[in-house]
């Protein structure tokens, strides 16, 4: 048997499509799919994208429920550089830092956006180069993953 497997995030504002178009700008590889009047009368949206290749939903329906940190969308970046750019992206217009590399969008889509970088040192075998990214980490909202090797190298 062969499934189709996507994130759905449900919003609540008839902004969904906007939303999708908006991250696919951000993301190279990934495109607005289809969008669906499901309601028939334009009250209510299914909206299917991909974001890097992999698939999301929007289910753009209204109230009943709410997004939260419960859920969020990992970036692991190429480097610093791509880090910052889609941290001010994703921060602008009305989104919220928060801490490790988290942040909130203007829609109120959690992301956390962090460089490979960062993986390879608090994976590392190396306990304590392992313990002094994750203590530095854990200082900051938008990594810098500068700081970070420097504190490991401390």
């Amino acid at each position: 048997m062969t499934s189709s497997i996507r994130t759905c995030l449900w919003f609540r504002d008839g902004r969904g499509r906007e939303a999708a178009e908006f991250y696919c700008a951000l993301i190279p590889g990934s495109r607005v799919e289809a969008t669906f009047d499901i309601s028939g009368d334009g009250a209510a949206w299914l909206i299917d994208f991909t974001l890097g290749g992999v698939p999301y939903q929007i289910l753009d329906a209204g109230p009943m429920f709410t997004l939260s940190e419960a859920v969020s969308i990992a970036v692991e970046t190429d480097d610093q550089a791509e880090t910052d750019r889609l941290w001010a992206a994703l921060t602008a217009n009305g989104g919220e830092e928060s801490h490790c590399g988290w942040l909130k969008d203007r829609y109120g889509v959690s992301w956390q956006v962090f460089p490979r970088r960062l993986t390879e040192l608090t994976l590392k075998a190396d306990k304590e180069v392992s313990a002094k990214a994750i203590a530095a980490m854990m200082k900051q909202k938008k990594i810098d993953i500068a700081a970070i090797e420097a504190a490991v190298r401390a």
